[in-house]
C-alpha cells in the first residue's frame, strides 16, 4: 500500500486558478476524506490523483515517485464515480470483472475475484441482472465492486452517494464502514456532506477556495477548528457565531455583544487577553447551551424563541439574541414554548474566539 504525496500541486484553467498550491500526504491504508462546499477544489484534486486532470504546476508521489506524467492505468488506481459508469447492456458480474477480462486474465481467477466481492457487497443475487434492473444503491455497489475487482493499492471516490435518497445514503455509509474494515487499502473519498466525512474518515481534509483550510481526525477538527469557516462547516446544526468585544470587569475577562454576556474560563480569558484587539466572533454549538431557567448570568443567555424544528429525540430551535440569530438543540422531551425568552446555560468549555478580521482561531 503506497502513500501518496501532493507537493504544490496547482491547476489553472486558463486565467482561473482552481488549486493554490496543494501539500498533502496521504499515508498508508489510511481512509483520507476531501471535503468542502462546491468549487473548492476537492474533486478536482481527485481527479489530478487519478491522471484524469492534468497539474499546472507542483508533483503528485506515489511511493516517492513522481506519477503527473503517468497516464491513468499506469498509476494502481481504482475510481468510483458519482454517476456510477455501468455498462447497460452488460449484467452485473460482467461490469465488475471487466478490467480483469481486459487484462485477459484466467476465467478461474476472475469468477473466483467477482464472488468474493459479490459476497462482501451483498451483490451475489443479482451477478446476472443488468443495471436497469437494480436500484439506485445497487448500482452503486456494483461500481464499488467494480474497483474492489480490480485489486488496486488506492481506491478513489468521487462523491459516490451523491444521488441517493437520505436513506440510501444512511445504508450505504454503513456498508462503506464495513467494507472499509475488511479492505485494507488506501481510499481516497471526496464529498461535499459533513456526516459521510465525520463518521467515514481516518482523516479528514477540509478545503475552501482551492486551498486546504484544515486536517486530521475528525474528532480535532470538531473540537479544535483552526478558523471560522472550518468551525461552521463541520456540526450539524452548524456553529452559532456572534460579535463581541473582550472586558475586563474587576479582574474577570468576559466577552460582550448584544443581549448577553459571558464570563470565559481561564484558558479562554488568557487567549482573549494575548489577542491584539478586543473585538472578536465568539463560536458556540448548538448542542453547548441547555435550557436552565436558574443558570447564573455569567455563563447564561436569555434568548426568545422563534422557531421550534420537532425532529424525532432532538429539537432545534431557532431564537433571537439582539438580532442575531442563534440555534439551541436539546432533546425533544423538554417542551419550549415559542414566542418566551428563556434562559439557555452556555458550556463555558464550548466557547470558540475567532479573530474578527482573519477568522482565524484564537
Amino acid at each position: 500500500m503506497p502513500q501518496i504525496r501532493l507537493e504544490n500541486l496547482v491547476k489553472r484553467y486558463g486565467t482561473m486558478q482552481a488549486l493554490h498550491g496543494i501539500n498533502l500526504a496521504m499515508e498508508e491504508n489510511e481512509f483520507t476524506v476531501l471535503v468542502g462546499p462546491s468549487g473548492c477544489g476537492k474533486s478536482t484534486t481527485l481527479r489530478m490523483i487519478a491522471g484524469l486532470e492534468t497539474v499546472s504546476d507542483g508533483e503528485i508521489f506515489i511511493n516517492e515517485k513522481p506519477v503527473s506524467h503517468l497516464e491513468p492505468k499506469e498509476r494502481d488506481l481504482a475510481m468510483v464515480f458519482q454517476d456510477y459508469a455501468l455498462y447497460p447492456h452488460m449484467n452485473v458480474a460482467r461490469n465488475m470483472s471487466f478490467a480483469l477480462r481486459l487484462q485477459k486474465r484466467p476465467k478461474a481467477e476472475i469468477d473466483k475475484k467477482v464472488g468474493e466481492v459479490a459476497e462482501m457487497l451483498g451483490l451475489t443475487a443479482y451477478l446476472h441482472r443488468k443495471p436497469g434492473e437494480l436500484s439506485g444503491g445497487q448500482r452503486q455497489r456494483v461500481a464499488m465492486g467494480r474497483a474492489l475487482t480490480r485489486d488496486s493499492a488506492t481506491f478513489l471516490f468521487d462523491e459516490p452517494l451523491s444521488n441517493l435518497d437520505a436513506k440510501l445514503r444512511g445504508q450505504m455509509r454503513a456498508e462503506l464502514a464495513l467494507m472499509r474494515q475488511r479492505v485494507h487499502k488506501n481510499m481516497i473519498y471526496v464529498t461535499h456532506d459533513q456526516i459521510e466525512a465525520m463518521t467515514l474518515a481516518d482523516r479528514i481534509v477540509v478545503m475552501h477556495d482551492g486551498r486546504i483550510q484544515q486536517e486530521g481526525t475528525p474528532e480535532e477538527l470538531f473540537k479544535r477548528p483552526v478558523n471560522k469557516f472550518v468551525a461552521g462547516f463541520l456540526g450539524t446544526p452548524p456553529m452559532n457565531f456572534l460579535d463581541a468585544e473582550v472586558v475586563d470587569k474587576g479582574g474577570a475577562i468576559w466577552v460582550r455583544g448584544k443581549g448577553f454576556e459571558l464570563a470565559l474560563d481561564a484558558e479562554r480569558a488568557e487567549a482573549a487577553t494575548a489577542h491584539q484587539s478586543n473585538e472578536i466572533v465568539i463560536g458556540i454549538r448548538p448542542t453547548d447551551l441547555a435550557f436552565d431557567a436558574d443558570a447564573p448570568d455569567e455563563t447564561s443567555f436569555d434568548l426568545s424563541v422563534i422557531v421550534s424544528e420537532y425532529v424525532g429525540a432532538q429539537s432545534v430551535l431557532m431564537c433571537d439574541c439582539g438580532g442575531q440569530k442563534v440555534v439551541v438543540e436539546l432533546k425533544s422531551e423538554t417542551p419550549i414554548p415559542l414566542g418566551e425568552t428563556l434562559r439557555f446555560a452556555v458550556n463555558p468549555a464550548g466557547i470558540h474566539l475567532f479573530d474578527k478580521s482573519s477568522e482565524i482561531a484564537i
